[in-house]
């Protein structure tokens, strides 16, 4: 298997997983069977990578007064298009549509974390840091350092 489709396959999974987690959540999001749920994981991820850019180009001044927050209202927003584009995966309201999206970036995130698929990694290792005026290169701060 190609690196690119291995890697969109384990996005869309851990996409789908992470829908799944906020329609057991979220009480007014719902899905009828595992292939509505597939399906919806994936329109998700289609709008997320065409309709997603587009909409923080024109938000730009929102996201900027919110310090990015407004994305959240976006992420929302896109949530809200796949249950009103899908007869068998339902969001109720933009409020659960909000809540929900809240629950897929943050089981994302850590999943694409943990799983190191996305562009950020974060390593936490153990490191001899010099010290000013330490020309023998033996640094004194024997700590762990969070590398982000």
């Amino acid at each position: 298997m190609p690196p690119k489709a291995k890697i969109f396959f384990q996005r869309w999974v851990i996409d789908t997983l992470a829908v799944l987690v906020a329609a057991n959540v979220v009480a007014d999001i719902h899905y009828d069977s595992l292939p509505s749920l597939l399906a919806a994981s994936l329109l998700l991820g289609i709008l997320n990578a065409v309709l997603k850019p587009v909409m923080l180009l024109l938000s730009l001044p929102l996201l900027l007064l919110s310090l990015g927050l407004f994305t959240l209202v976006i992420n929302g927003c896109l949530l809200y298009l796949v249950g009103m584009a899908m007869k068998s995966f339902q969001v109720k309201s933009f409020a659960a549509a909000f809540w929900g999206a809240l629950v897929i970036s943050g089981i994302s995130m850590i999943l694409n974390s943990a799983l190191g698929i996305g562009g950020a990694k974060i390593q936490v290792r153990k490191e001899n840091r010099r010290t000013p005026g330490d020309s023998s290169g033996e640094g004194k701060g024997n700590g762990p350092v969070i590398d982000v």
